[in-house]
């Protein structure tokens, strides 16, 4: 249970689901997890063991200030989860500019601004440059999902943005790898809560993908740290699915 030993880590919606459970799957590797979001996650912190700080993703001047502190506090960043993201629930024909605009901040410019900097702090690691960058992008990212224009669009960018900086990264000789990883409807707090008011959407979730059942938070932080260890190593500019199966299967099999 050490393969992220010694290593910092940076986790963006931190308080809860999936950011959760890959904090304190870190932690509980070895990792020194600065977890963040914008909400209150300091309990989570604090039973992970990791250190919370208050962090607008779409804001340049919070990631700066947390980027500062890493490398006051730390010396040096080795992972980044790219994970904090928001939706609109609006489709096309309703949807509103400042809605979208506000998806867009967050789910793209956050991970944009947090790719810049990680990679400028990863090169600058006093024990050598490297380092792992990992966006979170749910099965969305291949599918149309027609109830939200703005996320479906936002996670098809973030595609080309994991992409684009992967291969730029690696052009560059730098040794820092950037992927993606693609979870499917994942049975988190926020989930239930859609589930208590809205029953039927259990069953709808559950028979979207062909295991016929919601990934754990917990199995989408297992493949999270295989992209942060050395395990993956040769890796980079890739799209890791964690979804049962769903992006796979044809709808009328």
């Amino acid at each position: 249970m050490s393969r992220l030993s010694g290593r910092v880590a940076i986790v963006t919606g931190a308080a809860s689901g999936i950011g959760e459970a890959i904090v304190r799957r870190f932690a509980d590797e070895g990792a020194r997890v600065v977890a963040t979001d914008i909400v209150d996650g300091s309990a989570v912190a604090a039973e992970a063991g990791a250190e919370f700080l208050r962090h607008d993703v779409a804001n340049g001047g919070d990631w700066k200030r947390v980027m500062d502190h890493v490398a006051s506090q730390y010396g040096h960043l080795d992972v980044l989860v790219n994970n904090a993201g928001i939706v609109s629930g609006q489709s096309i024909d309703v949807t509103q500019l400042e809605s979208w605009n506000r998806v867009f901040a967050v789910n793209v410019t956050g991970v944009m601004l947090g790719t810049r900097f990680a990679i400028e702090q990863m090169r600058a690691n006093p024990d050598g440059e490297g380092g792992s960058i990992i966006n979170l992008a749910p099965a969305t990212s291949f599918l149309g999902f027609g109830d939200d224009a703005a996320y479906t669009a936002s996670k098809h960018a973030l595609v080309g943005l994991t992409r684009s900086s992967a291969a730029h990264a690696a052009q560059e000789g730098w040794n820092i790898r950037i992927n993606s990883l693609h979870p499917g409807p994942t049975d988190t707090a926020m989930f239930r809560r859609q589930v208590e008011a809205q029953p039927a959407l259990l069953d709808a979730f559950k028979t979207m993908s062909p295991r016929g059942r919601l990934a754990k938070p917990e199995e989408v932080a297992g493949l999270a740290l295989h992209l942060a260890s050395d395990d993956s190593a040769f890796s980079t500019g890739a799209q890791f699915v964690v979804d049962g199966g769903l992006s796979s299967t044809h709808p009328s099999m």
